[in-house]
């Protein structure tokens, strides 16, 4: 229990110190053992949402978005290292790269208005 109350304690200071100024929910997830964590816009948008796990490290999905609301990324965490696929959106232009042990394995990239094959 110690251990939890200092992680949530100490959440606010496991972000970046750009992130350190932003509005922010922190909800501990008992059932889950995990720490979800809302960031938000200035303007009151989200920013991104994930969760941490009770060491502190980035553990699960997480997702980015525009002041906007447009997503930005998507993708998991494991114990603090990118993993499987993320998404990464940048104006007409959709990034999927692949991860493992934190590295890139594989980059695939579509264009809108790009035909994609379709397997029948």
């Amino acid at each position: 229990m110690k251990r939890i109350l200092l992680l949530l304690f100490l959440a606010p200071w496991l972000i970046s110190a750009q992130q350190k100024e932003q509005d922010r929910d922190v909800t501990l997830l008992k059932d889950q053992n995990l720490i979800e964590v809302v960031y938000y816009h200035e303007n009151g948008s989200v920013q991104q949402q994930g969760t941490y796990n009770l060491e502190g490290e980035l553990h699960g999905e997480w997702v980015s978005f525009t002041a906007e609301g447009e997503k930005l990324s998507m993708g998991t965490y494991l114990n603090g290292q990118k993993h499987g696929k993320w998404f990464f959106w940048d104006q007409d232009v959709l990034k999927e790269v692949d991860y493992s042990n934190n590295g890139i394995v594989a980059v695939h990239q579509w264009k809108q208005g790009e035909k994609l094959a379709l397997q029948r």
